[in-house]
């Protein structure tokens, strides 16, 4: 895992959040299932839900990881 910050971006009209890890969009995620997935394939294999929400390498963008809407 890198020491970049993982980027959330603000949701998009469809609820959807840009994931951004050292300066690369990922992908977006729909909800925090979404961003475990993609903390997991940057090698946080045992990471859950809860560690996703919890975090600091997390900067959430436009609300934190409850807001999915605009």
């Amino acid at each position: 895992m890198t020491a970049s910050p993982v980027v959330l971006y603000p949701p998009d009209e469809d609820g959807g959040r840009r994931v951004q890890v050292a300066g690369e969009i990922l992908g977006v995620a729909y909800n925090l299932s979404d961003v475990t997935v993609f903390m997991q394939e940057e090698g946080l294999q045992g990471w859950d839900e809860g560690d996703v929400a919890r975090t600091e390498l997390i900067e959430w963008r436009g609300g934190g990881p409850d807001v999915w809407s605009r």
